[in-house]
């Protein structure tokens, strides 16, 4: 349970994705879904949760004056192999090049999270090791085409097929692989005063 200075308190997600919506709903925090438009691209020298701290920051910023008792949140989520981004994909040839990459190998997942009202603005970052077994050509074709993951960072989901069965070690918070880092996100809430 939050804090109890958050009851009156209008809490405002940021997000199109359907998996931080179910996370956020998970809390037990009511909130509004808020579109913003945000130019998303950053600096050049940025590297890892950097760029995800960037990135949410700026996600925030973009949004309205916010009014006494009302909460943003905003996040940011990306995958890191081999000290390359793994974004969402363009297209389906694109998706199979991402999940070959990760085939038998250990990727990073950095999520940060910016919370704001007018009295504070905090962000915070996670990170989540995950490792995934042999994925052939043809597990990756039969992934693509049943689960079309277009809207995913490194072109998977933790909580679907791929995730399921390909998947053999998490080192760190699961929902943070999936956009969230619930934990983290209730303790800062639960520790500071917006």
């Amino acid at each position: 349970m939050l804090n109890e200075i958050y009851q009156d308190c209008q809490f405002f997600l940021a997000s199109k994705s359907p998996r931080r919506q179910e996370l956020l709903k998970g809390l037990g925090i009511d909130f509004e879904i808020v579109s913003i438009d945000a130019d998303e691209s950053y600096p050049d020298h940025l590297v890892r949760e950097e760029i995800t701290e960037f990135i949410s920051k700026t996600k925030s910023n973009a949004f309205r004056e916010l009014d006494t008792n009302e909460i943003l949140i905003t996040a940011d989520t990306l995958v890191w192999l081999n000290n390359e981004i793994l974004g969402k994909p363009k297209d389906a040839d694109d998706a199979f090049d991402m999940i070959q990459k990760l085939s038998d190998s250990t990727h990073e997942v950095f999520t940060s999270v910016t919370i704001k009202s007018v009295r504070n603005r905090i962000t915070f970052s996670d990170t989540t090791e995950v490792t995934f077994a042999p994925i052939d050509e043809d597990e990756t074709r039969y992934y693509i085409e049943n689960f079309k993951p277009f809207d995913k960072a490194g072109s998977y989901g933790i909580q679907d097929w791929l995730g399921f069965a390909k998947i053999t070690r998490i080192h760190g918070c699961y929902y943070n692989v999936m956009g969230l880092p619930l934990p983290k996100l209730y303790e800062v809430l639960n520790s500071n005063e917006f």
